[in-house]
Formats: structure tokens, sequence, C-alpha cells
């Protein structure tokens, strides 16, 4: 009995020694797990950040590399404006907005960088907003809100419909290659689209030009409509805003403008004094019109058909007449003129003046 009592002793002691260490070893396993559970808070909140739209970026070239960057009192003035992007936090949310930014450099999710350029260029008043190019900041990779930029470290996470857009290329690469084997019809509305969007790109164009060159011209200010129709990276919004920022340039000087205006004036004579007439407009347009009409026209059948033509063999007959055909009206009538001849003195009549 003593014995048993002894062993369940033991027993106890060793499940009681295992227990503890199995908590010892979850509670030193919860740490990284928090740890890790904080890295991705701030991953997250990265990115969130980044997908926003209310965040004003930028795309500049730094060390060879293309990168999106943002200022950072545009930063300060998100965080203001969107409160519960704090919520993605956690435990760290009562943090304030400058801790944010520090812990995110820290975990090389950012990385402050500085204008290359950094002396006025002939004709400005202040720096470039929005920098092209761009380097790391050597100083100090703090926050800060005035005149510092910063730009994103990981790779962006692209959307669904950029996959699927991906896979939508070759399938729409494919369908430009097999344009001939359309149906007529089909042809027609592919080639009136693509007309149709070609000639309202070169309107539009051609409208900012001429709005741009007459503001100019006539009241010295820089005014282009739809200022960013060709911008690289843009938002749809972006892409379709009708009117331009404030101009922040010099006036230009009087002469240059009235310079620019004898050169229009003379470039628009030039062009009226040359443009073509209207047997030439007809004649261009006649050409054209042909060219669009094989294109159209233009089928497997066709094309099968004459195949088949060129590998039927060749009669004699058709081939005397096409010979025929080919010689030069001048032999022709040589030929003629023999034959009469040779009628003629078969019947006797070989002297001009005896003839009736």
């Amino acid at each position: 009995m003593k014995k048993s009592v002894g062993a369940e002793k033991k027993r106890v002691k060793r499940s009681s020694g295992s227990a503890s260490t199995s908590v010892r070893d979850s509670g030193s396993d919860a740490q990284p797990r928090k740890q890790a559970v904080k890295k991705d808070t701030f991953q997250l909140f990265a990115e969130k950040v980044r997908d926003h739209k209310g965040l004003e970026s930028r795309w500049a070239v730094m060390e060879q590399a293309r990168v999106e960057y943002f200022r950072g009192k545009d930063f300060v003035s998100f965080m203001k404006n969107n409160p519960d992007f704090k919520e993605i936090l956690e435990e760290d949310k009562d943090l304030d907005t400058d801790d944010i930014a520090n812990v995110l450099l820290g975990k090389n999710l950012l990385v402050r960088c500085d204008r290359v350029t950094k002396t006025l260029r002939p004709g400005k008043k202040k720096l470039s907003t929005w920098p092209a190019h761009l380097e790391i900041f050597r100083d100090d990779q703090s926050f800060s809100e005035n005149d510092a930029f910063f730009a994103w470290t990981f790779e962006k996470r692209h959307p669904l419909w950029q996959t699927l857009l991906s896979f939508f290329w070759p399938v729409l690469t494919l369908a430009i290659c097999l344009f001939p084997v359309y149906p007529h019809r089909c042809k027609l509305i592919v080639l009136y689209s693509c007309a149709g969007i070609l000639l309202m790109i070169l309107s539009l164009l051609f409208v900012r030009a001429v709005v741009f060159g007459a503001m100019w011209i006539l009241l010295g200010k820089r005014v282009w409509v739809f200022p960013n129709i060709l911008a690289e990276e843009a938002t749809l919004k972006e892409l379709f805003r009708f009117w331009p920022k404030k101009d922040e340039e010099e006036p230009p000087k009087w002469t240059s403008r009235l310079f620019y205006t004898v050169v229009a004036i003379v470039a628009v004579m030039l062009l009226r004094h040359h443009a073509p007439d209207e047997a030439a407009r007809a004649r261009y347009q006649r050409r054209m019109s042909n060219i669009i009409d094989d294109v159209l026209e233009w089928s497997p059948k066709l094309a099968l058909s004459g195949l088949m033509e060129n590998q039927q063999p060749v009669n004699i007959t058709d081939a005397a007449n096409n010979s025929s055909d080919a010689a030069g009206p001048d032999q022709t009538e040589d030929a003629d003129l023999d034959e009469t001849q040779g009628e003629e003195e078969a019947d006797g009549w070989t002297d001009p003046d005896l003839k009736p």
C-alpha cells in the first residue's frame, strides 16, 4: 500500500511538472505570436493606407527604380480625416501619427526620401511640389511633415481586376490578329468604333492645344484643359478633371508672345496655301476607300478560291487569246495589215493604182 501511494505521488509530481513546462512553453510561444500579430497589423495598416485614394501620392525614380511616395503633411492630414484606420493597429491604436510613421520606418515599410534637385530652375519661384527624381535621406530616418517625402518599400498587391486584365490582354491580341476572318458586320463595328475613338482623342488634343495657345498669346496664362489626360499614373477621377490648377510660373514676356503669334499666323497661311485641291482630296479619298474595302471584303473563301484558280491547268487556246490580248495595239494593226495585203495579192490587186 505504501509503495502504491508513493508511486501515485511521483505520478502527480511528474504530471504537475509537465503541466508547468507546457504552460511555460505556451507562454513563451505566446510572446512571438503577439509580436507577429503586431507586425501583421502594421503591415495590414500600411497596405490599407496605400490602397486608399485619400492619401495623395505620386510616382518617381529613386536609385534607378520607380517608387510610389507621399508627403509627410499629406499623411498627417489623412490620419486626421480618417481616424478609423487606427483601429487596424488594435493594441497600438492609441499611438500618435508621428509614432505610427516612425514604427513603419523602423519596420522598413517606409523610407524617407529627399529631392535630388534642390536649386530653383530658371523662371521658377519655388521648388517642384512633386519631384520626379528622389534619393534616400541619409541624415535621419524619422518622420517629419516639413518638406519630407516617404516612399513605400513593399510591393503593392494587385487587385483582382488587374489580374483578370493580365489574362485578357493575350485574348485581345489574338482577337486583333484574327480580324481578317471576322464577319463583315463585325468588321464594320470594329472599324467605326476604333475610328470614332481615335477621332475623339485627336480632337481633344487639338482643342487643348488651341485653348492653351490662345490663352498664352492673349492673356499670358498657361491653361491646359484636362491637365491629366496624358498622365502616366492617375486615377479615373484625376484623368478626366477638366480645369487645371493655378499657374505658379512667371508670365511669359510680351516679346516671346509676339514672336509665337507671328509664327502661328505664318504656319496657318502656309498650310492654307499648300492645302490639296478638290481633285486631290477626291483622289486620296477614293484611294483610302479602296484600301478599306479590300480589308473589309477579304475573306478566307476568296483566298482559297484564288489559290485554286492558280493551281488549275492552263488551256492552250486561252493562252493564245491572252497573248493576243497582251500584245500592243501596233502589233495588232500590223498583223491586220499583213493579212489584208495577202488577200489582195491573192485576188491579183498588186498595184495600188489598179484598185477599184
